[in-house]
């Protein structure tokens, strides 16, 4: 094709008016251009910024749709013809649509440039040919696509495109073909890019599983350098990929199968085939809840590998009660020096504490991972306060001394040292000491390892400290008051110390201050603080009204948050809904964006505060039942407003007024609510919303599904960290045990009282 026709009609097209990742489109046009240039290193950026712009982390606009007509022009033209290919594949697979494109309108366009691109499979250049059937085959169109790719599968010889034809025919037709050419490529003599291509379309396929896949995987490991040619993103770690579909398929047999797989590749004495296993596993961890203990001991004797033993740390991290097994290992990893040994005792910590101890406190400054896990930092999975040690007291007490003190470091020594309450009184000097440094987080410290010293810096810094520490000063100093009523006599301690019986003024003070600053983060604390206080704080009822945002300023998700907080923080001082629900209302009126779902989840928590008092939000609390991420949360608010609701398929929405019964509507709020924890929306939020809707409301179909919750292989994921999952997993595995318990004693009880 000609350069001039391909570009012709280029600056006819709207661009200015159209959009991608970064606004308005009017840069393309320029961008197009540039590809054709003959300066390689203008083209190289110029495909670059369209990548950014029109295919911005898989996701495509209006300009992404417009733009391919150019994009297959030059490509046919010859212009970078691989990467325009590559580029128009992407834009045909995306599904990621965020600005009003219509969907499927962008892979529609990549469909209606087949014609140009169809005859590029036979092009002379075999990247070219390879891109050219990925282009084609993510347009979905099997009628026009599948024919030629199944013509060019008979001659072509080279490994990644006969891969690339072969993961196409997979795509296209999975009841066509695509069986018989999968088990022709699978056969020992193939190149080992085609096998590998053969194994995967085998999953894809849902074809059974057998001794001569397993055998294929165990030949070809390393397996990554096989397809680090592929052009599908979501093969690039083939070993995970295999191990994570036969887990997906939850039986036994597939998953012994997978954990066959890496028993043996854990143990295979190449560190490439070692490092795939490593992060295979780790993801088989988090996936599967018989993983651990299968694969703990393969896992653990890798620490024994200098080249291994990074990498093994990091699975162990998923192990959960599995990985005491290993505090021996890690024991010896900690003794040595380095940021291994900091990620060994950081793990020991965990799994055996009293041994990391002695550990921590030798080499303390240079343990800042250890150091954060003993202070419960971030995810508290120590299942107490770490073991009180003399030396690492001592240690603390020192580098709270240390000039170069900074960054996360002081926030855990003064955790840990708050931990342990008065046996960590002598340290109160060096932390009295630091607190013009760190007036945020020591003054909760001070209260907590000597309440009578602490009293009066605790007042110094309340008044004239440093501003960005009063409120913390103010906090812990009223912690310290004794009980309304109490006299202030000895509170029997072992130091002597006596409660302290000030009133609430210093904190109501700063609590003012708070309220005023232009700040959500401050505002939301300092709205919280002021309902702990109760009708202390009668006197800040102004100060939180004038604090509340206006309609105009209720755009950003911290600031309806901030809202939030004061909107309770009014109710809790008032014992009146009325200033608090218009404020839930609009909050809930704004957040209908996917983004402010959480803000959304937020509200209708304030909303289950309130109680019966929320019954006029029971119409928004129910269309939040459709989104499963909100609808936990907004079953919980339903329920504490009195409400047995529901959710129809078909989008209607029903009260207490609806005509069915009650016990129908709580049927579907239950269903409703089980299918948010198994697709993993909420979990945890929807099994406390069953526990309110009561166990033994559960038919006997849900209860099943409740069991097969609770029991299934498959983990149950959380919001949170990759790296909490199994611990979070486990507390939703207690959790949905002791409510079937509480059904099943239900069931038990009806039974005698009908006999």
């Amino acid at each position: 094709m000609d350069l001039v026709q391909v570009l012709a009609d280029l600056d006819a097209q709207p661009w200015a008016e159209l959009e991608h990742a970064y606004g308005s489109a009017e840069d393309t046009p320029g961008h197009l251009r540039v590809l054709a240039s003959a300066d390689e290193e203008e083209a190289g950026e110029a495909l670059s910024e369209l990548y950014s712009s029109i295919l911005h982390q898989g996701s495509v606009y209006e300009a992404s749709a417009r733009a391919v007509p150019y994009l297959a022009g030059l490509a046919a033209a010859g212009v970078r013809a691989g990467d325009l290919l590559v580029l128009l594949g992407g834009i045909a697979e995306s599904e990621g649509v965020y600005d009003g494109t219509p969907p499927g309108a962008c892979q529609a366009a990549v469909t209606g440039q087949l014609p140009l691109i169809l005859p590029l499979i036979d092009a002379e250049d075999a990247a070219v040919r390879q891109a050219a059937v990925w282009a084609a085959a993510c347009t979905g169109a099997v009628e026009a696509v599948l024919p030629v790719l199944l013509r060019r599968w008979e001659r072509e010889e080279e490994p990644l495109v006969r891969a690339e034809l072969l993961a196409g025919a997979v795509l296209l037709d999975p009841a066509g073909p695509a069986a018989a050419m999968v088990t022709a490529a699978l056969k020992t003599g193939q190149p080992g890019e085609l096998r590998m291509a053969a194994v995967l379309g085998s999953l894809d396929l849902g074809l059974p599983w057998t001794g001569t896949h397993h055998q294929a995987v165990l030949s070809l490991l390393p397996a990554d350098p096989l397809v680090a040619g592929r052009l599908d993103l979501e093969r690039t770690e083939p070993l995970h990929r295999i191990v994570e579909a036969l887990l997906e398929r939850d039986t036994s047999d597939d998953r012994e199968a997978a954990f066959a797989l890496l028993d043996f590749a854990l143990r295979v004495p190449d560190d490439d085939v070692r490092a795939e296993a490593l992060w295979a596993t780790e993801q088989a961890c988090v996936t599967s809840r018989s993983a651990p203990a299968r694969l703990a001991n393969p896992l653990i004797a890798l620490l024994d590998d200098p080249a291994s033993a990074r990498s093994a740390l990091s699975a162990l991290d998923k192990l959960g009660p599995y990985a005491a097994a290993a505090a021996p290992a890690l024991t010896a990893l900690a003794s040595e020096g380095g940021a291994l040994a900091d990620r060994a005792l950081k793990a020991l910590v965990v799994v055996a504490p009293e041994r990391a101890a002695p550990l921590l406190a030798r080499d303390l400054p240079e343990r800042p991972a250890a150091l954060g896990a003993a202070c419960g930092f971030p995810y508290d999975r120590l299942d107490g306060p770490f073991p009180y040690h003399p030396e690492l007291l001592a240690a603390a007490r020192a580098r709270l001394t240390a000039p170069e003190l900074d960054g996360n470091e002081p926030i855990h020594l003064v955790r840990l040292l708050a931990s342990w309450g008065e046996r960590a009184a002598p340290a109160f000097p060096e932390l009295a000491a630091s607190l013009g440094r760190f007036p945020v987080f020591v003054p909760a410290a001070l209260a907590a390892i000597d309440p009578g010293r602490a009293v009066v810096p605790l007042e110094e810094a309340a008044v004239s400290g440093p501003e960005q520490g009063r409120f913390a000063a103010a906090r812990a100093l009223h912690s310290l008051r004794s009980p309304a009523g109490d006299s202030g006599t000895d509170s029997g301690t072992d130091s002597g110390t006596d409660a302290v019986t000030g009133g609430p003024e210093p904190l109501l003070t700063v609590l003012a201050a708070e309220l005023a600053v232009d700040d959500t983060r401050r505002i939301r604390q300092a709205a919280r603080a002021t309902a702990d206080l109760g009708k202390e704080a009668d006197v800040l009822v102004p100060r939180l009204r004038a604090a509340l945002s206006t309609d105009d300023d209720r755009v950003t998700a911290p600031r309806l948050d901030a809202d939030l907080d004061i909107a309770l923080a009014l109710w809790s001082l008032t014992g009146d809904p009325g200033e608090a629900l218009p404020v839930i209302a609009a909050v809930l009126e704004a957040t209908d964006s996917e983004w402010m779902r959480w803000t959304a989840v937020n509200a209708a928590r304030a909303a289950a505060r309130l109680g019966p008092a929320a019954t006029a939000l029971r119409p928004a609390l129910e269309r939040g039942l459709a989104d499963p991420d909100r609808a936990p949360s907004m079953a919980q608010a339903l329920l504490a407003t009195g409400a047995a609701t529901h959710h129809h398929a078909d989008g209607a929405h029903h009260a207490d007024g609806a005509h069915q019964t009650d016990g129908a509507r709580r049927v579907r709020l239950a269903d409703t609510l089980l299918s948010c924890a198994e697709r993993d929306a909420d979990p945890m939020g929807a099994l406390e919303a069953l526990a309110s809707l009561g166990a033994e409301s559960l038919t006997e179909p849900e209860l099943h599904r409740l069991a097969g919750l609770a029991e299934r292989d498959r983990r149950v994921w959380g919001t949170g960290s990759e790296s909490d999952v199994v611990s979070s997993d486990a507390r939703f595995q207690e959790k949905a045990r002791a409510l079937l318990r509480t059904a099943a004693a239900s069931r038990r009880t009806d039974a005698l009282a009908t006999d």
